[in-house]
């Protein structure tokens, strides 16, 4: 797959009470890794209006080319905080990511302030190419989908780590291996945004973790791939 054919749409204003008023990008459900244990049942984006939005773009009737989404990331303003994927994954085959198609993005970003997620697993190439794109100033989090796996993605230190929590789980928790764990704010208080906190920008956190609590209509599912019984 070629950087042409991600599918890809950028919303210059966000609706969304959780981001705020930012520019967001969705692509297409192609990039998911098959790894992912959400993939199948749990993941967040597959209900409410996101997931009409995703499946539209998915299937091509919505969006466009890699590159035109790149030109369109190029002309953002100078400093702009932006979201890449409220769904969809890095460019990839769902096993390894596309690092040109990646760097390409990286470039763009350039005086941006981007960030992202992914569920890409941590192989070698990938590692590589998520170290890169933090170094080249667009911050990619690794997900985890435990707090096992939080302190293994950790130490790897190709990024900043977030992890998947428990619905339940309370505001503040520790990894085993005694790393901080912080709910979103966003999730936790109704007054914040990813548009005033901006955490999840930062590849610098000192190695502060950000935890998702599952929600939506597959938090049952994603409740138990966080306690590990997946």
């Amino acid at each position: 797959m070629s950087g042409a054919d991600y599918r890809v749409a950028l919303t210059a204003k966000s609706s969304n009470a959780k981001t705020g008023p930012i520019p967001v990008s969705t692509t297409t459900a192609d990039t998911c890794p098959n790894s992912c244990p959400l993939k199948a049942k749990g993941c967040y984006a597959k209900g409410g209006p996101l997931a009409i939005h995703w499946r539209a773009i998915t299937e091509g009737r919505r969006g466009g080319s890699w590159d035109a989404f790149c030109s369109s990331v190029s002309l953002l303003p100078e400093g702009q905080l932006w979201r890449h994927n409220q769904a969809g994954d890095l460019p990839g085959n769902g096993e390894t990511i596309d690092s040109a198609a990646l760097r390409q993005l990286v470039k763009a970003n350039k005086g941006r302030r981007g960030f992202t997620y992914t569920h890409y697993l941590p192989t070698r190439s990938n590692l590589a190419a998520i170290r890169a794109a933090n170094k080249g100033g667009f911050t990619v989090n690794l997900s985890a989908d435990n707090l096992a796996e939080a302190d293994q993605l950790a130490g790897k230190k190709a990024g900043p780590v977030v992890v998947v929590l428990p619905s339940d789980a309370p505001e503040k928790t520790v990894t085993p291996e005694g790393r901080q764990v912080i709910a979103c704010p966003a999730e936790t208080r109704d007054s914040v945004t990813c548009a005033s906190c901006q955490l999840c920008a930062r590849a610098d956190r000192h190695g502060i973790i950000i935890g998702f609590r599952a929600h939506g209509s597959g938090k049952k599912a994603a409740t138990v791939v966080a306690r590990g019984a997946a």
